[in-house]
């Protein structure tokens, strides 16, 4: 069984993109790239959102997930390679950045029209 599964991966992996619209990866990646998706901080179209609200030190504080839509594609791919202020590192492909980037750029010029 086990090589059969490994036999049959490139195949799987190279048929991905004839099963599947460059727009209909990018939205799953959105959706959960690695366990969690970028939606549950950054909102459904990159708007931000807030995440969660907490008291510190007796002072109510609020943690956003800020707006990536309308940010520089080098900015995004720093963003997403280098952890920071509760943004989690994922370990994602050049190809995977820009068919998220891709992802949100498509989804902003939706909502434009």
């Amino acid at each position: 069984m086990k090589f059969i599964i490994v036999f049959l991966l490139p195949f799987i992996l190279y048929a991905k993109s004839s099963f599947i619209t460059p727009m209909e990866y990018a939205s799953s990646l959105y959706k959960n790239p690695r366990g969690i998706g970028c939606d549950n901080c950054h909102g459904q179209k990159g708007e931000g959102r807030l995440v969660a609200t907490y008291i510190h030190k007796k002072k109510k504080k609020e943690f956003r997930g800020p707006a990536i839509n309308n940010i520089m594609f080098d900015e995004f791919k720093d963003a997403l390679q280098h952890s920071k202020r509760g943004m989690p590192r994922y370990y994602l492909t050049i190809e995977e950045v820009k068919a998220l980037f891709f992802y949100l750029q498509e989804i902003k010029l939706e909502n434009d029209k």
